[in-house]
């Protein structure tokens, strides 16, 4: 399992080509890169997924492959950092293609195990360097990794404790603060200090979130809650409680 092939090129030269697996929910999105490595002599795809999970059991069976390309967002919900960490435990390389483009999600999906992290928005070109570059088990610069690893934890990067995640995505999907110490089983006052804290470490990052509409904002960017979550089971009280306080 990932051993690339050698192919005879153009010209009689012999060049390594790159087996990839193409991991993204939306069907145009996956034709598009195929297209992408159709069109580059040194790839070839070995399989896509709209599902990840399907492509880590696959994965795990081990097929012949060199390099999955992979969303980490699915369904509307915040990356899924624990899949992606599943997925590079069973592939040669992972080079990670999402929306998301915050030093957050950029840093913890290296953390993770990803080998290079393109954005979207930066085009063909950096993601066809990126697997070539993964196929001889590299790691490829594009524009944005480069500045989140130029800033490491500093700048962009915000570091909430695992804790102050909770009270976060918990609060965003509630009206009140109350409904979330009932939901963590912790004093009102500690909510509003967890949520103080995350405000100013927003603030020390130069990325202001004064509102709660802010807060949101921020923690889609970073990859903390996604909008498909906020339509989960409230942590609402229930109404006798609610009438009892």
């Amino acid at each position: 399992m990932g051993e690339s092939l050698l192919q005879l090129g153009a010209g009689g030269d012999m060049r390594t080509t790159t087996r990839v697996a193409l991991v993204d929910e939306y069907e145009a999105v996956r034709a598009g890169l195929e297209s992408w490595v159709a069109a580059e002599p040194r790839l070839i795809t070995a399989a896509a997924f709209a599902d990840p999970v399907e492509c880590v059991d696959w994965l795990r069976s081990g097929p012949p492959v060199d390099v999955v390309v992979a969303e980490i967002q699915h369904d509307g919900r915040a990356p899924d950092l624990g899949l992606l960490h599943l997925m590079c435990a069973a592939a040669p390389a992972v080079v990670v293609h999402a929306r998301a483009s915050s030093d957050e999600v950029i840093l913890g999906s290296i953390e993770a195990g990803a080998i290079s992290y393109v954005c979207k928005s930066e085009g063909r070109d950096h993601l066809v360097g990126a697997l070539l570059a993964a196929g001889k088990k590299d790691r490829y610069l594009a524009p944005r990794l480069g500045e989140a690893l130029g800033r490491g934890d500093s700048a962009g990067r915000i570091g909430l404790s695992e804790r102050e995640k909770e009270v976060l995505v918990a609060w965003l999907k509630t009206e009140s603060k109350d409904d979330v110490a009932y939901a963590l089983h912790i004093a009102p006052a500690t909510v509003r200090t967890h949520l103080q804290r995350i405000r100013i470490k927003y603030a020390q990052a130069a990325r202001p979130a004064p509102t709660k509409s802010a807060l949101l904002a921020r923690a889609i960017e970073d990859g903390i809650i996604g909008l498909a979550d906020l339509d989960d089971a409230s942590f609402s009280r229930p109404a006798a409680m609610i009438h009892q306080a």
